[in-house]
């Protein structure tokens, strides 16, 4: 065969532009045939009931479903082995299955290697030939390498039952924000310049028509979608409005893009070089705001692509009910554009359930599922199911399906009544043991759900999300106005303000963190703010100005694992108060404490306690580190669980230091509003949890109706105890038998896999 990668590549890149998957199976079939010159490609999957059913080929005859029997046949065989099978005649192995009514006895070699997902074989992809001969360690290197690939497309093929129906198509993801959402798909994250695959022609006139044309379809469409965001645009989303509009009628841009098309080059390819030339001038600049600028640039090349490919006539989304945001990654911005009342759901072809988007999503209360692979057949406005209790998509439901989830929504909201009821009442335990429930927020949004939900206090407010949805740095102004609405919805009560917390997985769009082969290790939190510590002084003196006159302010240090960053931090406070007393300025001065969620802090707590306010633990950080698991991997996130044997014992560890010191702790992220979690944590004599405001009310209906006791010898019972799906499986029961289930969507993953 020929280069066996560029075969690979080019067969990738055309499935890319195939809009459905069952389209991007019969040219793979038909493509894989060509490659290594065979008579016939097929391709199986494993169905419930561990059959392998023939799902498409190029060259068998096919007139009805074909099944093999479970385990038998060669196709069985490899399912079962998990290994490929290179034969030159195929009808001598034991193992040999004859398919009536295929005339599969005219082919002789057989070569078939498996799909794999998630350690699941989920199918099989088989060659054959009349010629007796087996393929060449070169072609079954291809077939392996390209079946890795295939095993993505294969998870989001409907059941046969389902192909060539419009209706009820389902896509599994990774459970998110539990919940569900019925509402119309509003797109987000276009059609990226990258995929455009060069093109030439040799008719520029036209192409320069088409143009003008898309030019002044783009400019309407901006108009549009200006007039649908109405009063709820932020200034920061205007401005990127208006450098949009300023860019499109920039003359150099579109006589850039022309000179291209008379070079050749067809429409979309005179597209994308037009602005890689100004995108590549743009990130030369030292200035951080016009380096940032190349992405203005790139975002609308983007749009202008997926115009062109027909986006247009959906662009514009008027926000007068319910929208579901879905995207390869839903941003910040995404988020902030839709009004609370209409945002529905979020879906995300990418991420885990602990990426950024997923965090916001679950502050905010709303459905999402990440991670469920590209969706190429979904269109804006059409309509759709987020189901965050199973973890999956429907397009397209029935009216009998959207009926029956109509349904469960309504029992939802039952439930949330009665839970309503407890608003007032504290997260005591049956045996007199009292937890502080607090929120976690970020967006001015998500601050009236804390207070409804009757939240003590704000335990965690992410302050990057102001800087996260502007297109620059916010004034000192500007966050002591965002920080004063929040001290005065929690007046009395403390709030736990984090500083700065960007890096990783959560970027500046406007000052990027590029070239780290390894962002979880590199420049974050306190790392990235005291080398910019002209950033961290401001929002210093903003949490103080803010706080004038209170006694709330408890200030969170993310990512600290030095004494010296406690010190260079303690100087830049100190000058901050001084300044501001100079400036004739009333207020307390804060209590400060770290986020534990690098392991090397859990054993410098001794060191630093006497220097220290408070700690909490940062469960979702905490949890990596400790696992060694990038919590936004898809490949990995069904590995990733906080109730981890490694996870409990250092939680519990830094629990008894805090005791021992007298330091007083909380605990925030994912594992505070897993009723699992909440049990153990119970059991460890933990006081203080800060979750999103969705889930305070059944956390603290679950603490009401458990003892500590009980909760004690459930954690002893777990410390023992070398499997996390074993500790699921045993804290699960422990709540069936105490009659907690019913209040509890218990997430089972674990136990399903064990």
């Amino acid at each position: 065969m020929k280069d066996p990668m560029l075969e690979l590549t080019h067969i990738l890149q055309a499935v890319s532009f195939i809009d459905t998957p069952q389209q991007q199976i019969r040219f793979i079939v038909d493509s894989v045939s060509a490659a290594v010159n065979r008579d016939v490609c097929s391709l199986y999957r494993v169905n419930t009931k561990h059959e392998m059913e023939l799902l498409i080929s190029h060259g068998l005859q096919v007139n009805q479903p074909i099944c093999i029997p479970a385990g038998k046949g060669l196709v069985g065989l490899v399912a079962k082995e998990r290994h490929g099978l290179n034969l030159a005649i195929a009808s001598a192995q034991s193992a040999y299955f004859y398919v009536q009514g295929t005339k599969e006895e005219q082919f002789n070699s057989f070569c078939g290697v498996p799909l794999v997902h998630h350690g699941e074989v989920v199918g099989v992809l088989v060659v054959q030939n009349k010629k007796a001969q087996v393929l060449s360690e070169q072609e079954e290197a291809f077939l392996l390498t390209l079946a890795a690939q295939l095993a993505f497309i294969m998870v989001n093929i409907p059941k046969s039952h389902d192909i060539g129906v419009k209706q009820n198509i389902r896509y599994k993801g990774i459970k998110s924000v539990e919940g569900i959402a019925l509402g119309k798909a509003l797109l987000c994250g276009l059609t990226q310049l990258s995929e455009v695959v060069d093109v030439h022609n040799d008719k520029p006139q036209e192409s320069v028509q088409e143009w003008q044309k898309l030019l002044s379809q783009v400019q309407d469409d901006l108009i549009n979608e200006q007039k649908s965001l109405g009063d709820n645009m932020s200034p920061s989303i205007c401005s990127i409005f208006d450098a949009y509009h300023l860019l499109l009628s920039d003359v150099v841009l579109s006589e850039k893009i022309e000179e291209y098309i008379y070079d050749g080059f067809a429409l979309p390819s005179a597209i994308k070089h037009g602005i890689y030339f100004f995108a590549n001038h743009f990130k030369k600049m030292a200035d951080p705001y016009l380096n940032a600028r190349a992405e203005d640039i790139i975002h609308l090349g983007n749009k202008l692509i997926h115009i062109w490919k027909g986006g247009g006539k959906h662009a514009s989304v008027e926000h007068k009910s319910p929208v579901i945001l879905i995207g390869a990654q839903v941003s910040v911005s995404d988020i902030a554009s839709i009004p609370s009342e209409f945002l529905a759901g979020i879906i995300c072809f990418e991420g885990s359930s602990l990426s950024h988007t997923s965090i916001l999503a679950n502050a905010m209360g709303i459905p999402a599922v990440m991670g469920i692979g590209q969706i190429k057949n979904v269109d804006m406005h059409d309509f759709m199911i987020v189901d965050g209790n199973e973890a999956q998509v429907i397009l397209q439901p029935s009216a009998l399906l959207k009926k029956a989830y109509k349904r469960l929504i309504r029992q939802e909201q039952k439930v949330t009544i009665k839970l309503h009821s407890l608003k007032t009442l504290a997260a005591i335990t049956l045996d007199h043991y009292e937890v502080e429930l607090l929120t976690n927020t970020g967006l001015l949004a998500d601050i009236t759900p804390g207070v409804k939900s009757g939240a003590q206090g704000v335990g965690l407010y992410r302050t990057e999300i102001p800087f996260m949805v502007g297109d620059s740095f916010p004034s000192e102004d500007e966050q002591v106005r965002v920080y004063r609405r929040v001290f005065e919805a929690y007046e009395g009560k403390p709030v736990y303000m984090r500083t700065l917390d960007i890096g990783g997985d959560k970027q500046l769009p406007y000052f990027p963190i590029r070239h780290e082969d390894n962002p979880a290790l590199g420049w974050r939190g306190i790392r990235f703010t005291l080398d910019n510590i002209q950033l961290l002084m401001t929002q210093v003196r903003a949490m103080l100005r803010a706080s004038s006159g209170m006694k709330s302010l408890h200030i969170l240090l993310p990512m600290v694992t030095s004494s010296h960053e406690l010190t260079q931090f303690s100087i830049v406070l100190k000058d901050a108060y001084t300044q501001l007393q100079a400036d004739g300025l009333s207020m307390h001065w804060p209590k400060v404490g770290i986020m534990i969620e690098v392991p090397a802090a859990v054993s410098q707590i001794p060191l630093w306690a006497n220097r220290l306010d408070f700690i909490s633990i940062g469960s979702n950080d905490l949890s990596q580190y400790l696992l060694a698991l990038d919590r936004n991997n898809p490949h990995v996130a069904d590995r990733y669980d906080h109730v981890h044997p490694a996870v409990i014992h250092e939680v519990y560890r830094t629990v008894q230091l805090a005791k021992q010191y007298q330091l007083p702790l909380s605990l925030c992220g994912e594992m505070a509003s897993d009723p699992i979690a909440v049990v153990l944590l119970m059991g460890m004599g933990i006081q203080r949890l800060s979750m999103s405001a969705a889930k305070l009310p059944r956390i603290k209906w679950l603490i009401r109706n458990i003892e500590v006791q009980w909760a004690q010898q459930i954690l002893a019972d777990c410390l023992l105890l070398d499997d996390v799906d074993d500790i699921r499986c045993h804290i699960q029961q422990a709540m069936k038998d105490k009659g907690l289930q019913d209040m509890f969507k218990i997430d089972d993953r674990k136990m399903k896999r064990g």
